[in-house]
């Protein structure tokens, strides 16, 4: 069997990350998913003297890497909506292509399955927008800022105005076999266990906020083209508030490992038998 670890949403706490490598060296698993926001905040970036990529999470996969020796996991990364975009072009260096596979925009394989990855999430009200991309059409829910005008620390390289997760997903997976599939989402799929924020009797502009705010396209995908599993991260409190992890959207497994307040999430399972993963808090 292939054990796999899926992990999300650490935003450069170390404490959590150590937790992290603690539970890979304890439970050596084949493969470990990290599905976006690894970075701690922006202004903890910016009034802090040392580089948290070179100076902790280079050093520190590269310590598992010695530890470990030929136990050392396959490494799958996508970044997520709190993460700078420019810090993507770090992460696809070939000096540390023996550390992990960056996966956004993707697919690669493992084994005998493919590996797909998608870091875009759809409107928030959050100023920052390297990540964001309209979702099904030209549409943000109140409060929330478009795409097109808020900031971003890099060009987009694309039409922002048009582009769209639906299409996104198209592209990426246009032509490809399903069956073994598996996907790194940032985003959660809409109105499931695990796109539930907390935003219950709360207004803009005397217009209820919707309590669910992941993505209806990724929910219309994975309806549609039936991977065989989906981890997704960015809701922290939904696990609290539905009560569970994991939903079912027909023959895909769908999971959320982002972490919650100081309690690191691990969701542990095996690529063969999905079904019987579980979650642990550290």
């Amino acid at each position: 069997m292939t054990k796999a670890i899926h992990i999300s949403d650490l935003h450069g706490n170390r404490e959590k990350y150590q937790k992290l490598f603690d539970t890979i060296g304890c439970e050596l698993p084949d493969v470990v998913f990290i599905t976006g926001d690894l970075y701690p905040s922006f202004k903890e970036m910016r009034n802090s003297t040392t580089d948290f990529f070179e100076d902790y999470f280079v050093v520190s996969f590269k310590k598992l890497k010695v530890d470990l020796k030929e136990k050392y996991p396959g490494v799958f990364i996508i970044l997520g909506n709190d993460d700078p975009k420019k810090e993507e072009e770090r992460f696809l260096m070939t000096e540390y292509s023996e550390l992990w596979t960056y996966i956004n925009f993707k697919k690669v394989l493992f084994d005998e399955y493919s590996v797909f990855g998608y870091s875009f999430i759809p409107p928030t009200p959050f100023i920052y927008k390297d990540w964001e991309v309209y979702d099904v059409s030209r549409f943000a829910d109140p409060g929330c800022i478009h795409p097109v005008e808020g900031k971003r620390s890099v060009d987009p390289g694309r039409d922002i105005e048009f582009a769209t997760i639906k299409k996104d997903l198209e592209t990426l997976t246009n032509g490809e076999d399903m069956s073994k599939a598996i996907f790194l989402f940032h985003c959660p799929p809409y109105n499931t266990n695990l796109d539930r924020a907390d935003l219950d009797n709360m207004f803009f502009d005397h217009v209820p906020l919707d309590v669910h705010i992941g993505s209806i396209a990724i929910k219309e995908f994975i309806a549609d083209k039936q991977p065989l599993i989906s981890m997704h991260g960015h809701v922290h409190e939904s696990t609290t508030i539905t009560g569970d992890w994991k939903e079912k959207i027909g023959k895909t497994y769908c999971f959320n490992a982002a972490t919650e307040q100081n309690t690191l999430s691990l969701v542990i399972f095996e690529l063969e038998n999905p079904d019987g993963s579980k979650r642990i808090l550290i």
